[in-house]
Order: structure tokens, then C-alpha cells, then sequence
């Protein structure tokens, strides 16, 4: 399995820390941001890594290379000036994924497994991980019932930025500036998304506030 870290957008509501530097690469603990994907990648066994790129995506490039660091093989996706949003930036990136790919979101802090996706018998389009509601997203995104994700109803948890997807789930879908919820929320529609809660540390480091939280939770390990 293929893995890529979505890596482009341009971190508004962490300015000015990422006026000069990309929101991946923001320290946070002991590493930048992107580098605790990265080891739990090469950890998992999955050693072929796809980045997208856009804003100062130069220098997340001159920063990670070619994977050698962290026992990968990294690639990147250049977008260029403009970043094509969550699901244009994936669809860019297909023919460097497999059928089935592990996605993450890369300003997201998780200790999830990413070992367990790379074992996962998917009977569906895509898999996504849940989160109990953080307080920024206290409505939630989904609900789940039976292993398979619901547009409605009670609880509804937080989509966490970690999913396995298949190329059919983006079939049909041309190249160009896309988001992902439009799609997610058709194909759940359908009952072709199942999903999982997962309980344990996760972190969407939106803000500066959110990323010195996690900063100070790292630090008191």
C-alpha cells in the first residue's frame, strides 16, 4: 500500500508562523508536524509516500528530500501557486497511488496504527477513521452504523483526516480545484463508505492555539 500526506494548503489561521514556513514543517515536540507521519509510515511497513505541494512547497521538498531519512521513498505532487483543495489534490496525485491508498491529512497529530489500514479487508469504496467531536467541530461530520458511515443521524463523530480510498472512489471525477465533502457525503449516500471510531490522541492542529497545546501535551510525556 501507497500512502500520501495531504501537504498543500496554506495554513491561513496559523499566520504569521506559516507566512515563511509551510504548516507541515512546524515544530511541534521533538519533530516537525509531517515527520510523525512519516516515521509511522516507515513503522507500518509502508514505504512509498506521496506529498502534495503548493504553498512554499519548495521547502518542504529541500526538507524531506527523497524519504531516505525516515526509511521511504518519497514522491511529490507539485500544485503549483494554486492548491487544487482535499480531493483535487488527490485526484492530481492517482497515478502515483495504487488501487487502494492510506491518506492523511498533514497537519493532523495521531498515535494511530497505520499498520492496521495495511491488513484491512475493504469491502467498500473508502474507509475512513472517526474521532470523538473536538470543540471546534462539536456537530460532527458522520455518523456510523454497522461499520458503514451515515450522512445523519445520532452520534455523529469527527472525520479525523486518516482514510483508505480506491481509485474507483474518485472515478469519474476530472483533474482541477476539488473538495472532498461533496464526494464523501454522495458516496456515503450510496453506502460506499465504511469507517471506524478511534478514541485514543488526535489532534487537528488548526490553529496556533491548538498547535501550542500540542506542543505542551508532548513535551509533558
Amino acid at each position: 500500500m501507497r500512502a500520501m500526506i495531504l501537504a498543500a494548503g496554506r495554513g491561513e489561521r496559523l499566520r504569521p508562523l506559516t507566512d515563511h514556513t509551510p504548516k507541515p514543517l512546524l515544530q511541534v515536540g521533538e519533530h516537525r508536524l509531517i515527520e510523525y507521519h512519516l516515521y509511522k509510515l516507515a513503522e507500518a511497513g509502508i514505504h512509498d509516500v506521496v506529498i502534495n505541494t503548493a504553498w512554499l512547497g519548495e521547502q518542504i521538498q529541500q526538507s524531506l528530500g527523497r524519504g531516505e531519512k525516515y526509511g521511504l521513498n518519497i514522491h511529490y505532487s507539485d500544485e503549483g501557486a494554486q492548491a487544487l483543495e482535499t480531493a483535487g489534490g488527490i485526484i492530481k496525485a492517482l497515478p502515483l497511488l495504487g488501487e487502494t491508498f492510506l491518506i492523511i491529512n498533514g497537519d493532523i497529530y495521531s498515535d494511530y496504527k497505520f499498520g492496521k489500514l495495511t491488513q484491512l479487508k475493504l469491502n467498500s469504496e473508502a474507509h475512513l477513521i472517526m474521532v470523538e467531536n473536538p470543540d471546534h467541530n462539536g456537530s460532527g461530520d458522520f455518523a456510523l452504523e454497522n461499520g458503514y458511515l451515515k450522512n445523519n443521524g445520532q452520534p455523529l463523530y469527527t472525520y479525523s483526516g486518516i482514510g483508505v480510498y480506491t481509485q474507483r472512489f474518485f472515478a469519474g471525477h476530472p483533474e482541477g480545484v476539488a473538495a472532498l465533502a461533496p464526494i464523501l457525503k454522495e458516496k456515503i449516500a450510496r453506502q460506499k463508505v465504511s469507517g471506524e471510531l478511534y478514541q485514543n490522541a488526535w489532534t487537528d492542529v488548526g490553529t496556533i492555539e491548538r498547535l501550542q497545546q500540542l506542543n505542551d501535551s508532548l513535551h509533558s510525556l
